[in-house]
C-alpha cells in the first residue's frame, strides 16, 4: 500500500464541494494538494484554510494550455505527481424534447473529455510514480432522475472509460478508478443556474429517506473512499459506490 503522506494529489474542481472536501481531508493525512477551477476566489478560500500542504491554481482544463498550467503548479509544489482525480464537472437538466445540442456538447466536454485529456497530459508523470487516477462518477448511474440524460450520459461514459483506461494502464503500474457519491452537499446545481442555494439544500434534503444510511453525505468522506483507491495498490477498475445506499434503490414504506 502507498503511502498517502507527502503524496502530491492534483484534485480538479477543488474550490468547492467534493473537491473541496476531498482536499481538506487529504492535506489532513499529510499529502500536497493542488487544487484547481475557474473560481479564483473559492480557490483561494480553500487553500487559505487548509494551509501550506495545499497550493491552488485558476485555470480553465477545457483547454490545452489550462491543463498544462495545473500540472505544472502540482509538479512544483509536490516535487511530482502521485494521484489525478478528476472531480471537476457541472450540470446540465433536460427533457429530451428540449434538449440543446451546444450545452450537451459542453457537459461532455467538461464531465468527460477533460478529465480524459488531464489524465493523458498528466500520464508521463504518473507512469513514474506508479500513480492513481480516479473519476468521479454520480449516482445518477443508478438512479434514473427524469430530466437529467444529458449529466447522467456523461458519468456513465467515465464509468466505461475507467475500466478500459484501467486495463490500458495496468501494465505501466498506473491504477485508474472510480468513486459513485451519493447525495453530498455542494454547489453544482447552484453553478449551474438551476437552484438557488435554499432550493438546493430542500432538493437534496428530500432525499434523506431514499438513503439506507439515512442522511446525506460529507464531502470528506468521498475524501476516505478517494484515500483508500489512491493507496491501495491492487485495485484498478473499480467502481466504488459511496451513497450511503441511495443508489440501491429500496423502496421506502
Amino acid at each position: 500500500m502507498q503511502n498517502i503522506k507527502n503524496s502530491s494529489i492534483l484534485i480538479t474542481g477543488g474550490g468547492s464541494g467534493i473537491g473541496k472536501g476531498t482536499a481538506k481531508y487529504l492535506a489532513k493525512k499529510g499529502s500536497k494538494v493542488t487544487i484547481c477551477g475557474r473560481r479564483e476566489e473559492k480557490l483561494i478560500e480553500v487553500a487559505q484554510e487548509i494551509g501550506d500542504s495545499c497550493c491552488y491554481v485558476s485555470a480553465d482544463i477545457t483547454t490545452q494550455a489550462g491543463r498544462e498550467k495545473v500540472i505544472e503548479y502540482a509538479l512544483d509544489h509536490g516535487k511530482g505527481l502521485n494521484a489525478l482525480i478528476n472531480n471537476a464537472g457541472n450540470m446540465y437538466r433536460s427533457s429530451l424534447d428540449k434538449l440543446e445540442e451546444g450545452k450537451l456538447q459542453d457537459i461532455f466536454h467538461i464531465n468527460v473529455i477533460a478529465g480524459m485529456m488531464l489524465s493523458s497530459q498528466s500520464l508521463v508523470h504518473l507512469k513514474e510514480t506508479k500513480g492513481a487516477i480516479i473519476f468521479i462518477s454520480s449516482v445518477h448511474t443508478r438512479r434514473a432522475f427524469p430530466g437529467a440524460s444529458p449529466y447522467a450520459a456523461s458519468k456513465g461514459a467515465i464509468e466505461t472509460l475507467t475500466k478500459v483506461l484501467a486495463s490500458e494502464l495496468g501494465p505501466f503500474g498506473v491504477r485508474v478508478n472510480c468513486v459513485v457519491p451519493g447525495a453530498v452537499y455542494g454547489e453544482i446545481n447552484q453553478r449551474a443556474g438551476l437552484f438557488s442555494d435554499e432550493e438546493a439544500k430542500f432538493r437534496l434534503d428530500s432525499l434523506v429517506p431514499e438513503h439506507r444510511l439515512g442522511r446525506i453525505g460529507k464531502a470528506e468522506e468521498i475524501g476516505e473512499a478517494i484515500e483508500y483507491l489512491i493507496t491501495a495498490e491492487w485495485t484498478t477498475g473499480a467502481i466504488l459506490d459511496v451513497d450511503g445506499g441511495l443508489g440501491l434503490g429500496a423502496i421506502t414504506d
